[in-house]
């Protein structure tokens, strides 16, 4: 009999987001794939879990889903996690759940935070249609993307870094500069920020304080 593959959600930067359930999971299973191994042993150390921690990220991700995938059919249960919040989301995860799923072996998803959705409910914008776009294209197919999205009428969330958020909001400047956008920042973190207004508007209040951390972006759809 084959194990189950648990997708398992983790904080996006407060522990106290961590859920009873994820806890429970992540200790009872054979094994937990991750990102880094660093960054998720310092979080089963806070959480007293003792879980072997197996490396899957971008870079091993097709090669690695095979291996999971045998151990899943072998018996063992595998829990799947990010660095942070909920995987799958701009994070691996979707291939070895999808090999799972084409070998009959069972799903399960543990829910929790997840960046997009934090940010989307506390941005002011409207929430009954969206689309994710993630990390946009560094370079191919960058241009193409961003005008697609500026005809897009449905709420945008999009992720970006600290070495190109000013770019991006410039990039949003030139193509789209009366569009409301709310930009968060180190989200549930002790300073965590929220700035709303046009892309203008963000980029001056950026460059008055310290850029630093990750970024979500929720931006509203074109009006007809």
């Amino acid at each position: 009999m084959s194990g189950k593959l648990y997708i398992v959600s983790v904080p996006i930067g407060n522990y106290g987001d961590m859920t009873m359930r994820a806890v429970e999971t992540l200790r009872s299973v054979d094994f937990i794939a991750c990102e880094d191994t660093r960054k998720t042993g310092i979080l089963l150390k806070h959480f007293e879990i003792e879980g072997k921690l197996f490396s899957y990220h971008d870079h091993n991700e097709n090669f690695k889903t095979e291996v999971l995938v045998q151990r899943l059919l072998a018996g063992e249960n595998v829990a799947v996690v990010s660095d942070a919040g909920t995987p799958c989301i701009s994070d691996p995860g979707y291939r070895v759940v999808r090999a799972a799923r084409e070998n009959g072996i069972a799903v399960e998803g543990v829910p929790g935070a997840c960046a997009a959705v934090n940010a989307l409910v506390v941005s002011g914008i409207p929430t009954d249609s969206f689309v994710f776009e993630g990390f946009l294209p560094h370079k191919k197919g960058r241009q193409t993307k961003l005008k697609t999205i500026a005809e897009e009428k449905r709420t945008i969330v999009l992720y970006e870094s600290v070495h190109r958020i000013e770019k991006l909001l410039k990039e949003l400047i030139g193509l789209m500069p009366e569009r409301k956008m709310c930009v968060l920042r180190e989200m549930t973190k002790i300073f965590e920020s929220h700035i709303c207004g046009t892309p203008a508007e963000v980029l001056k209040g950026l460059e008055a304080s310290q850029i630093k951390g990750e970024f979500v972006i929720v931006m509203e759809g074109k009006r007809d």
